[in-house]
């Protein structure tokens, strides 16, 4: 039957992923999005510059670079074209699992060869990845809620640290690391953060975590936290010269350690797309998975071009999609095109960077801990009456939380395990999969005790079916936004 004049059929409806919003609403909540992940994307090179013998103004250049090649890398994955990009709501950014091989490889070059030996293995291992993406999502089918609520949850709590350590300072160099002034500051933002969600309505409930960042830093101004000092060192114009420290240069070592890298930002953001599709209503299956695997790849392969790292998702921002409900991908494109301007132009950059580190601590707790309360949703359907299911979970959790909880647990295990031993999020995948195949697959099933059944995306994910409404009122109300409950 034909569908009312003035109303859409249901084949005519759009997922919520592939909606826009309106111009201030899209950009609104892109700039949220970039706020939420600023912090990560400077940190590594502000490490690595150090490192390979930069001074501040080269580390500041290399800083640039990192929020340029992560808009690249982030509308490759948003946008996408051919057989790239998830299409789904995802921030990718320079990932962490590289930074301490990206050190060690510092360490035995010279600092006029460290870059270009670092960018030249980058581009070799991001070119292997975008090989290996059609074979690597068919592991797909070993990510039953088991696995993926147990790899959701050690997401949110390895994250965790990261805003406790905002939330004090940022590093215990830092002055007044771990002061009171620092922690009731982040205390503050995190009670502003909760007040607004429960408070607002509609579009400005969406932007809490944003307008929660603004009246923050602007409660940390007169408590003396707020640096406006990069305003003024600062300049207006730049752009991350193609190849500014030299050509690429290839080094056998350099190029294993970086593959592995690699295989480990392809196994993190396998576990980041099945959590982040059942979130937004639009379970990852392998097709998903493979064109993810390549945005993710292909942005690593071209990001040393313009003096970038590799390149993953970004977990913080999935907890950023389970709060709001805001699950537009162009939303999240709009973030990539906000970092690119971003990496364009320093000054802009500057004023991001104005937040101060405790005020983003304190939204950060919420963030990341809506990421692992959505794996714990996702294990309630994981039937975990199963005494098998409920071991894989604990032992899986139990050797996920090692890096966290016992940081030098593995400080005597040779350097090149540490670039998968030190991520309790490759870890706990690891042994959940292992387990999970032990248990539920291999050897002799009882009659009637099938392996874990197929998941109802429905049902994961929580998602009501979306009303028709006029197209004017779609994503004003925010109730209807808020009505999904996110995974």
């Amino acid at each position: 039957m034909a569908a009312p004049t003035g109303q859409k059929s249901e084949g005519d409806r759009k997922h919520p992923v592939d909606e826009t919003l309106p111009p201030f609403k899209m950009f609104t909540s892109g700039l949220q999005h970039v706020a939420a992940m600023y912090a990560g994307v400077v940190a590594p090179p502000m490490i690595i510059g150090p490192a390979c013998g930069l001074s501040p103004t080269e580390t500041a250049f290399l800083m640039g670079a990192s929020l340029f090649t992560a808009g690249i890398a982030t509308l490759l994955q948003t946008l996408g074209f051919w057989k790239v990009g998830a299409k789904l709501p995802f921030v990718n950014g320079v990932s962490f699992a590289g930074v301490s091989p990206i050190v060690a490889i510092a360490k035995e070059h010279s600092p006029h060869d460290a870059l270009p030996v670092i960018f030249g293995a980058v581009i070799v291992a991001g070119v292997l990845g975008f090989l290996l993406a059609p074979y690597f999502s068919k592991l797909v089918r070993f990510f039953p809620p088991v696995v993926t609520g147990t790899v959701i949850t050690l997401i949110g709590v390895s994250l965790l640290p990261v805003a406790f350590r905002w939330s004090q300072g940022g590093s215990e160099q830092a002055a007044g690391y771990g002061s009171l002034k620092n922690i009731g500051m982040a205390a503050v933002t995190f009670l502003i953060v909760l007040v607004l969600r429960r408070t607002l309505r509609g579009f400005l409930q969406q932007i809490a975590i944003l307008l929660g960042l603004v009246v923050g830093t602007l409660l940390a101004i007169p408590a003396g936290l707020t640096d406006f000092s990069v305003l003024t060192k600062a300049s207006l114009v730049g752009f991350p010269t193609p190849f500014h420290f030299g050509a690429p240069q290839l080094d056998v070592a350099a190029i294993i350690s970086m593959c592995i890298v690699m295989l480990v930002c392809m196994t993190e953001s396998t576990a980041d797309m099945l959590a982040l599709g059942k979130i937004v209503g639009r379970p990852a299956d392998e097709r998903t998975i493979e064109g993810g695997l390549r945005a993710d790849t292909l942005g690593t392969a071209i990001s040393p071009l313009f003096n970038g790292f590799a390149n993953s998702a970004f977990a913080q921002n999935i907890g950023l999609v389970a709060m709001t409900k805001v699950r537009s991908r162009f939303v999240v494109a709009t973030s990539g095109g906000i970092l690119i301007l971003l990496g364009l132009c320093p000054v802009a950059a500057s004023v991001i960077s104005l937040v101060p580190l405790p005020v983003l601590g304190g939204a950060g707790i919420v963030l990341f801990g809506s990421v692992a309360a959505s794996g714990v949703q996702t294990l309630a359907t994981a039937a975990m009456e199963k005494g098998e299911n409920s071991l894989i979970v604990a032992a899986a959790l139990g050797i996920g939380l090692i890096p966290i909880a016992a940081p030098e647990f593995y400080h005597n295990f040779p350097k090149d395990l540490l670039v998968v031993l030190d991520s309790g999020i490759s870890t706990g995948c690891l042994v959940a999969i292992v387990l999970n195949l032990a248990f539920n697959h291999l050897g002799r099933k009882r009659a009637g005790d099938a392996a874990d059944p197929a998941p109802d995306p429905h049902a994961l994910a929580d998602v009501p079916e979306i009303p028709q409404q006029p197209e004017r009122g779609r994503m004003d109300d925010g109730e209807t936004a808020a009505s999904a409950t996110a995974h």
